[in-house]
């Protein structure tokens, strides 16, 4: 009976960390999205400095979180999204209106279906 009780708790505490898991990195790539959507609008404005430095913030946040990201994450997706930070960077360096919009939406998509892929949903079990 005690072997049962402890593989229940082993249970709960992986589904605890799972469940903390998915919300920290929801709220994690909200702020990301957040500080991405106000550089797109700084842009659109034509305010290109102010855009590379809410993108410059949200991937220094990005970077900051590397580790937690690159242990519980598949490395292919932290891979792609850096990549995708650093194209962002370089069409708001050259000011290409068009290219960074669409790149910047690319990114923001990447991180939304990054967040859906942690989530503990019947979809991602299955």
């Amino acid at each position: 009976m005690k072997q049962i009780w402890i593989a229940v708790g082993l249970l709960l505490a992986i589904l605890a960390g799972t469940l903390a898991h998915s919300f920290y990195l929801s709220g994690f790539t909200g702020e990301l999205t957040a500080l991405l959507e106000q550089a797109e609008e700084r842009a659109e404005a034509g305010d290109w400095a102010a855009a590379s430095e809410y993108n410059r913030k949200a991937h220094q946040v990005w970077d900051e979180k590397e580790i937690y990201l690159y242990l519980l994450l598949r490395h292919q997706d932290a891979d792609e999204i850096y990549m995708s930070f650093c194209e962002v960077a370089e069409f708001l360096e050259c000011e290409e209106g068009g290219e960074y919009s669409a790149a910047n939406a690319k990114l923001i998509a990447q991180l939304k279906l990054l967040t859906e892929a942690e989530q503990l949903t019947l979809k991602n079990i299955l």
